[in-house]
């Protein structure tokens, strides 16, 4: 994730947010690595949309790990920057070349730096038509996390009725829709969870098992649950404190899925440790599976169809006023929500 295509995307997208005298909104500037406090809500000036560009007035905006990860410099985004890749809002003026959206189009999207703001430049293409059903909140929940459950259900292996998959973090925002849609698929459900209320959430999303690692080895527990044969997938978001522990309780010829780091980035192995069991490992980032406009609009209309349809359920734990995203930063670093936080222009 420190590569060189990660910095020249973040570093061409954050040439939209330079200072002109145009049009100034408020939203948060990050001068300096660091904690929540170095989110600071200030003035900002955006020039107009150019070539293949839209200017979204922005109502709400999704609070995402990447975001923590960028803050602190694990990532590495060139200061200083806006952050936010999550936002929902209306299509206010488009630059020239444009014809997939129009200005007052309510729209949401996922993969633009710069969400933390009343108003922000996205490359028009990566624009999400925002039905009219959902609210701008909802509009900021559901793209980055519903469409990395779709890729990672989806894209490295057939979940089949028959297949048991542990899901960590399952009580989180990302958890929680990744045990929906195994469950929409059949496949039995184990999540692993920090707290006996998170227990709770887990259940409540049809987890069909649930252990807290807190108190239990995850892995005892998934081999007691599975008769000693162990997972066919593995999804793993956490990280450091959870991969050792994955390899361990996936089954022969299973599959993991490491997609986040929560606890911190995973230890290496030796990748003949792999052969024992003829197991395999993936890595997961959601901007690696939103190749052209066709595979995200594929990934979206997904995700809203099965929201319409009921089966999938956007938990929205709070709603934040911008001008507080510290506070939503150390909600979400403690580790202690339990659904999406989102950012509003509005409250």
């Amino acid at each position: 994730m420190h590569s060189f295509y990660y910095y020249f995307r973040w570093s061409s997208l954050l040439t939209q947010m330079v200072i002109m005298s145009a049009s100034k909104v408020k939203g948060i500037l990050v001068s300096e690595n660091g904690g929540p406090d170095v989110l600071k809500y200030q003035d900002l000036e955006i020039k107009a949309p150019g070539p293949g560009q839209a200017l979204v007035k922005i109502a709400a905006c999704g609070v995402n790990f990447i975001d923590i990860y960028q803050r602190i410099g694990r990532y590495t985004v060139p200061l200083p920057y806006t952050p936010g890749m999550e936002g929902a809002g209306v299509v206010d003026a488009i630059g020239d070349n444009v014809d997939c959206v129009k200005v007052g189009d309510r729209v949401a999207y996922s993969s633009t730096l710069g969400a933390y703001a009343e108003a922000s430049l996205v490359t028009a293409s990566e624009l999400i038509p925002l039905p009219d059903e959902l609210s701008f909140e909802q509009g900021a929940a559901f793209p980055l996390q519903g469409m990395t459950a779709h890729y990672l259900i989806n894209d490295f292996r057939k979940i089949k009725g028959s297949d048991t998959v542990l899901v960590h973090a399952a009580a989180g925002g990302m958890g929680q829709l990744l045990v929906q849609w195994l469950k929409h698929l059949k496949a039995t459900v184990i999540g692993t969870v920090s707290t006996s209320a998170k227990a709770d959430i887990a259940k409540a999303c049809g987890a069909d098992y649930v252990i807290d690692y807190s108190s239990s080895d995850f892995v005892e527990e998934v081999a007691k649950i599975t008769s000693g044969k162990g997972c066919e997938m593995v999804i793993d978001g956490v990280g450091k404190s959870t991969f050792a522990g994955s390899l361990e309780a996936v089954a022969s010829h299973g599959h993991v899925v490491l997609f986040g780091s929560a606890s911190g980035p995973a230890e290496p192995i030796a990748p003949n440790s792999l052969q024992k069991r003829s197991i395999t490992i993936s890595g997961g980032s959601l901007f690696n599976h939103l190749n052209d406009r066709d595979e995200l609009l594929m990934r979206a209309s997904d995700v809203l169809h099965a929201i319409k349809a009921g089966w999938l359920k956007l938990n929205i734990e709070e709603v934040i006023s911008l001008s507080e995203a510290s506070k939503a930063h150390e909600l979400l670093e403690s580790r202690k929500s339990t659904g999406k936080i989102v950012l509003s222009t509005t409250k």
